[in-house]
């Protein structure tokens, strides 16, 4: 069965040609011109992987992209914003939203297949199977869950993976660039600032105060750690 693909683009032009190459690489592509649906439809049968505009009639795609990563049910699908707003800005607020990749008006039929099969190959990667607990945090791996103090907290992919990879590394500090290649692998729009985006998000789930971490640690010019806090 082919991976199905929503993409969110209200010019037809474009939205055909997406279509096209996607259906010839071997998926499935629905286009939803406005917003009105996409996140219905999603809830009755979920993509493997949005495509959003941001600037498209009725709502724009980062009201998608937030609703989606507040809904319990497809937080962790993956989304890839396809845009004219090229800016850092507009990058960094697409990863404060919960964005996979982002790629920017022009662009190659060719380069929009191949992100979509690298955002898809990096969430089938199989994790490690086991649950790691520490304190009042369990990451569960095999189901992509995170429970802080017992209650099931909504995380993207990305977010889960950046988590997972720093716990089962404790007391390890991994810098910026290091963490681009093992949690991002070959998606091109992120930067070391992309990091500080998704560790300042993974920090407001897991502690009781961001500002003062005991789990997620930051080292001064290296990058970050993640830290069991010792028993008394």
């Amino acid at each position: 069965m082919s991976q199905t693909i929503f993409i969110l683009e209200d010019d037809s032009d474009i939205s055909r040609l997406m279509q096209y190459h996607l259906e010839a690489a071997g998926y499935t592509a629905r286009v939803y011109p406005t917003t009105a649906n996409i996140v219905a439809d999603a809830e009755r049968q979920a993509p493997s992987l949005f495509l959003l505009d941001i600037m498209v009639p009725g709502g724009d795609g980062l009201e998608v992209c937030r609703r989606l990563r507040q809904h319990a049910a497809l937080s962790t699908v993956p989304i890839i914003f396809v845009t004219a707003r090229a800016s850092e800005n507009d990058r960094v607020l697409g990863l404060e939203l919960g964005a996979d990749d982002y790629l920017t008006k022009p662009f190659a039929t060719r380069e929009l297949v191949a992100r979509v099969k690298a955002v898809l190959r990096r969430f089938e990667r199989p994790t490690a199977p086991s649950v790691l607990k520490f304190d009042t945090i369990e990451i569960d791996a095999s189901a992509m869950q995170l429970r802080v103090g017992g209650e099931l907290t909504t995380t993207t992919a990305t977010e889960f993976r950046l988590l997972d990879y720093l716990a089962r590394h404790p007391g390890r500090v991994f810098s910026r660039d290091h963490l681009l290649d093992a949690v991002w692998g070959d998606a091109r729009f992120v930067t070391p600032r992309s990091v500080d985006v998704y560790v300042r998000r993974i920090r407001e789930k897991i502690e009781a105060d961001p500002e003062l971490p005991r789990y997620l640690k930051t080292v001064r010019g290296a990058g970050y750690r993640f830290e069991v806090p010792k028993t008394v």
